[in-house]
C-alpha cells in the first residue's frame, strides 16, 4: 500500500491537472458569461478555418499557404486536446465520430502536400462543427431552436457540395472533362445534383457516370428532405407526458405515439 502512495509533488501535479480538466470543462460546457464568450471565440475561429478549407484550391498557389495551413494546424490540434481534457470520459468522447474526422482534417493539415488528393474532405469540420452545442445552444436561447432541423439540413447540403466539388476538382480536373479549375467542379456539381444537366461538362469513363449518378440521387434527397423541413408546418417542443415524445404539430390534440391528450400552449401563453 505504501509504495502506491503519490509523494506531496505528485499530489500537486494530479491537483493542478484536475483543475485544469475542471476549468476547461467550464470553458466549453458551462453557462457563465465568461464560458459564453469563451465559446464565442471558439466558433468564430472554427468558422475562419472553415472559410480557409472552402477557399484552399484558390489560395494553394500563394506563398502563404503553408503558413496558414500550419498556423491552422497547430491551432485545431490545441482545441482538440483542450476539449479532450474537457471531456468526463476522454477514451469515450475520442471514439465520437465528429472527434475522428477532426483528427484526420488534422492530418490533412499537417501533410498538405502528401494528402493534398484528401484535402476536399477538411470541409467535413462544418459538418462536425454542426453536431456542436456551442453553436446551437445560442440559437436555442432566443428562440431559433425550432429551426435547428432546417438549418441542419442546409448545412448538410453545403457540407455534400463542397465535398463533391473538391472530390471532382481532384479526381477529374484536365481529363477531358472540361473541368479546368475548382469554380468548373463546383458548376458541375450543382448542375448535376439538381439534375439541370446542361452537358457542357461531362465526366469521362464509366467512373465518371457512376459518380454523377451518385450526385444526382444523394442530391436530389438533400434537397427534397431540405424542402420537407422548410414548407411542412414547424414542430414544437412539448414532451407527452406518458410516452416522452417530444415533437408535436404545433395544433396537436393527441400524441401521435400513444394518443395521450395534450395541452400545448400556444406562443402567445406563458
Amino acid at each position: 500500500m505504501a509504495s502506491s502512495e503519490r509523494s506531496p509533488a505528485e499530489e500537486a501535479e494530479a491537483s493542478r491537472f484536475d483543475r485544469l480538466r475542471s476549468k476547461l470543462r467550464l470553458l466549453y460546457h458551462g453557462q457563465s458569461p465568461k464560458a459564453l464568450r469563451f465559446q464565442s471565440i471558439i466558433l468564430l475561429v472554427d468558422l475562419a478555418i472553415i472559410a480557409f478549407f472552402i477557399a484552399t484550391p484558390l489560395l494553394r498557389e500563394s506563398e502563404t499557404f503553408l503558413w496558414i495551413d500550419y498556423s491552422i494546424a497547430a491551432i485545431l490540434a490545441i482545441d482538440l486536446i483542450a476539449r479532450g481534457l474537457a471531456a468526463t470520459h476522454p477514451m469515450r468522447w475520442l471514439r465520437q465520430l465528429p472527434v475522428i474526422i477532426d483528427i484526420f482534417i488534422l492530418i490533412t493539415l499537417l501533410a498538405p502536400t502528401w494528402l493534398f488528393n484528401l484535402g476536399f474532405l477538411r470541409i467535413l469540420r462544418l459538418w462536425t462543427l454542426s453536431r456542436s452545442s456551442m453553436v446551437w445552444r445560442p440559437l436555442e436561447k432566443r428562440g431559433l431552436g425550432e429551426y435547428r432541423d432546417t438549418m441542419q439540413a442546409v448545412i448538410n447540403l453545403l457540407v455534400f457540395i463542397f465535398v463533391v466539388t473538391g472530390f471532382v476538382y481532384t479526381a477529374f480536373a484536365r481529363r477531358d472533362s472540361g473541368i479546368a479549375g475548382y469554380v468548373d467542379a463546383l458548376y458541375f456539381t450543382v448542375t448535376t445534383m439538381t439534375t439541370t444537366g446542361f452537358g457542357d461538362i461531362v465526366l469521362p469513363g464509366t467512373f465518371g457516370k457512376l459518380v454523377s449518378v451518385v450526385v444526382m440521387i444523394v442530391g436530389i434527397s438533400l434537397f427534397v428532405r431540405l424542402a420537407q423541413l422548410i414548407f411542412r408546418p414547424a414542430k414544437v417542443n412539448f414532451p407527452c407526458p406518458q410516452c416522452g415524445l417530444n415533437r408535436h404539430e404545433p395544433d396537436a390534440v393527441h400524441c401521435k405515439a400513444c394518443g395521450h391528450l395534450l395541452n400545448i400552449p400556444d406562443e402567445g401563453q406563458g
